[in-house]
């Protein structure tokens, strides 16, 4: 089987019905998810399993808010993986949309946008400040996971009784007691005192340990909403394709053959310990753009790469984000902001192309993308579903989606490839539905050795 060839390995694509319904808004200005979960508003433990874009931040400013003014609540506490996801939190003006509440967070106590954060004797402040939090008369609090844990190693599990704990991305919790996020949520589980709403776009660890005991899952009250539904009720988006292509040589020389210029792309090049990496991530990024045309500069307003294209590709210049690069937080807090820039949103054309190794996956929002293309085999198929909810967006305009896998050619029989790679595929498809799933193990050996290809498992 040759890399020409890889073009016939199966793929899946998924069409959509295009109704509409996911985008409309009930008299509270709720969308359907939203509803399905302020249906359930009065649960003591709650768990949301929702696609990307589907709403689920504000599901859970709704339901906050209804604990807080209704349910008896003393305060909320939003526990979220990053700091940049932080601002999916931000204050909303719910009122406007016909709610009974609007949603604040008081600016010292969003502690995801505390500055230099990542310093250890900021990280030791923030636990501080949750303990403070806790002590005043304010509602709504915003944190890291990393700031909770050590907040609840330091103050306790009592502290958050009468309290309302929403963790975003539940994914990242795992029942393995060596999960220590995983391990606090059983102590507040057994407490029993506490709320909990637990939020995922992936409800499931690959086909490793699961995110919840089989005994504290049936505390919960779930709320599932299918990416199937999710697709079927965009008004703009009516397809999904995904599909593997496999390569010989060095990524970066293949990368032409899956890269489709035309369309907004966010490209995931290998981790630096996988087979696929040529151990130089800064030279990959370097490759790619020059892969893509000719270098123009850097546009200083964003920090956006200006790549002129080729001929037979157009010769535009199109504008590459360089999430790779961390030689200077500085400059690339500078990118970051420019991505998400309120006044650019609408703006298609604002920035074509972002490069990225471990950012830009979950919680990352470009409503653009168009094509998830990433590079090295993926055994898990949380990150896999969280790197296509990045394409999965409905926008004005964009009536496609694309996820592709680019990984190294393996040496095996191509039957045997083919029926691999159409496991996989049914595995995504079946975990689109939002159920635990078991990702199918194989293993290839690479057929070239001097790709330095990654092990399938």
């Amino acid at each position: 089987m040759t890399s020409e060839r890889a073009k016939i390995i199966p793929s899946v694509s998924i069409k959509t019905a295009h109704t509409g319904a996911s985008r409309k808004n009930n008299e509270l200005g709720m969308r359907p998810m939203q509803e399905r979960a302020w249906n359930k508003r009065g649960e003591q433990y709650l768990l949301i399993k929702s696609p990307p874009a589907s709403g689920k931040s504000r599901a859970l400013m709704f339901i906050a808010l209804d604990k807080l003014h209704n349910q008896g609540l003393e305060q909320a506490l939003i526990v979220v993986p990053e700091r940049a996801i932080g601002a999916s939190f931000a204050d909303t003006p719910l009122s406007d949309f016909g709610f009974y509440w609007d949603w604040t967070v008081p600016p010292q106590w969003n502690l995801c946008n505390v500055p230099g954060a990542d310093e250890p004797r900021v990280a030791k402040s923030k636990v501080q400040a949750v303990g403070q939090f806790l002590g005043s008369n304010d509602k709504v609090l915003v944190c890291t996971h990393a700031t909770f844990r050590f907040a609840v190693q330091d103050l306790g599990i009592e502290v958050f009784d009468d309290r309302l704990v929403a963790v975003d991305e539940f994914h990242h919790v795992s029942a393995s007691p060596e999960n220590r996020l995983g391990s606090q949520l059983k102590q507040l589980l057994e407490r029993d005192k506490t709320h909990i709403v637990a939020m995922t776009g992936s409800y499931f660890r690959g086909d490793a340990e699961a995110v919840l005991s089989p005994e504290d899952e049936e505390r919960f009250e779930s709320v599932t909403y299918t990416y199937y539904e999710q697709l079927n009720g965009y008004e703009h988006l009516k397809s999904l394709d995904i599909g593997y292509f496999f390569y010989t040589g060095r990524y970066v020389d293949a990368i032409n053959k899956v890269l489709d210029r035309s369309l907004k792309t966010i490209i995931h090049i290998p981790s630096v310990q996988s087979r696929e990496s040529l151990n130089d991530k800064y030279r990959e990024v370097e490759e790619i753009m020059e892969a893509l045309g000719t270098w123009k500069g850097v546009d200083p307003a964003t920090g956006f790469h200006q790549i002129q294209l080729r001929q037979q590709y157009g010769g535009n210049i199109i504008k590459v984000a360089d999430l790779v690069d961390d030689t200077s937080p500085a400059k690339r807090s500078k990118v970051l902001a420019a991505i998400k820039d309120p006044a650019q949103s609408a703006n298609r054309d604002h920035v074509d192309i972002i490069i990225a190794l471990g950012m830009a996956k979950e919680g990352f929002d470009w409503v653009w993308c168009e094509h998830a293309l990433t590079i090295g085999y993926r055994n898990s198929l949380t990150e896999i579903i969280q790197i296509i909810g990045r394409a999965t967006r409905d926008a004005p305009g964009k009536h496609s989606a694309r996820f592709t896998n680019l990984i190294t050619e393996p040496d095996a029989e191509e039957t045997l490839v083919v029926e691999a790679v159409n496991d996989t595929l049914k595995a995504i498809a079946a975990s689109l539905l939002m159920e635990q799933v078991l990702a199918p193990r194989f293993e290839f050996t690479p057929k070239d050795t001097t790709a330095v290809p990654q092990t399938a498992e």
